[in-house]
């Protein structure tokens, strides 16, 4: 039998990244190019640049509320260029292949289950720490069809104003844009920090790659963005611990290389906040396929699909 492909990807509020993979959920061939206001001609050209007459489908994992069924974005805080976009409609003219989306988060989740830390573990919630905060939970070795919203709950009433229209939300205190505010605002104000001299001057230019770099040099504001975010995050972590008792969080996205300080904090909050014989039974742990997670998650959407 002919061996079959998928492109996997994963669609979010910072890069589009996009993959052609094999049964096994190898990856033959990947591209990342950033998310943009002309998302759909990346889309379609990233999309060519990797299509052969052995795909036999598209999976997506798109970063916001998803009409699965439909394909249609409902919403998107973190990219709303794609707000009310037809994924399939778009796509299947052009490569006249089958299309299936699902939330970023939640793609996440099932390339854990697939191929991931996730294998060994029959329930577990996913939460991808990035530009924003998503989620995606397995229960009983399936995908749970929720929204998870993670990144939207909300831990201060009396907090800033969401994109989401909501207030107080996790997202604000914990995910990269977070982090970045909090730093920039200290250095408008006149906090001392080795984190200038990384941007030049020019805060707007400061990554999140940049906080952790400076807090390894040892520099007080650097260290206290990531403390900070941490203990919000814990606080999200506890919480998801109280009300699913999962065996298992996996976290995955750019922000888990902070693993020693950002996580460190995180998981000591989630401590003193959960009740304790649900903490002392779940592992925290990051994801084995980092970036890929999401990729290969879609693509494994396309060859449940095929064999249904």
């Amino acid at each position: 039998m002919k061996k079959q492909y998928a492109i996997g990807i994963d669609l979010g509020g910072t890069n589009l990244r996009v993959a052609l993979v094999s049964e096994e959920g190898e990856l033959v061939k990947k591209i990342k190019v950033p998310s943009s206001e002309n998302v759909r001609e990346s889309l379609l050209k990233s999309i060519g640049d990797v299509f052969s007459d052995d795909v036999a489908g598209i999976g997506f994992g798109v970063a916001g509320l998803i009409d699965s069924e439909k394909g249609v974005v409902m919403e998107s805080p973190n990219l709303p260029a794609i707000e009310g976009l037809n994924i399939p409609e778009m796509v299947k003219t052009r490569f006249n292949v089958p299309v299936y989306v699902e939330n970023d988060a939640n793609a996440a989740a099932l390339g854990e289950k697939w191929r991931g830390e996730g294998k060994a573990f029959r329930s577990f919630v996913l939460i991808t720490l990035g530009t924003g905060i998503g989620g995606g939970i397995i229960h009983n070795h399936a995908l749970m069809n929720i929204p998870a919203e993670i990144g939207h709950m909300c831990i201060n009433t009396g907090g800033d104003k969401c994109s989401c229209g909501n207030n107080g939300c996790l997202e604000l205190y914990a995910s990269a844009k977070a982090m970045l505010a909090y730093a920039i605002t200290a250095l408008e104000n006149g906090a001392e920090s080795l984190l200038r001299e990384r941007c030049k001057g020019n805060l707007y230019k400061l990554t999140s790659e940049d906080i952790y770099l400076t807090a390894l040099d040892g520099d007080n504001l650097a260290r206290e963005v990531l403390r900070e975010a941490g203990r919000y995050l814990g606080v999200g972590i506890s919480s998801i611990i109280n009300i699913f008792g999962p065996d298992a969080i996996i976290l995955s996205g750019g922000l888990i290389g902070a693993w020693n300080i950002f996580i460190q904090e995180a998981i000591k909050e989630a401590s003193r906040r959960a009740f304790k014989p649900l903490f002392d039974r779940v592992k925290i742990l990051p994801s084995s396929l980092g970036d890929d997670a999401g990729i290969i998650g879609s693509s494994y959407l396309v060859f449940t699909c095929q064999r249904t």
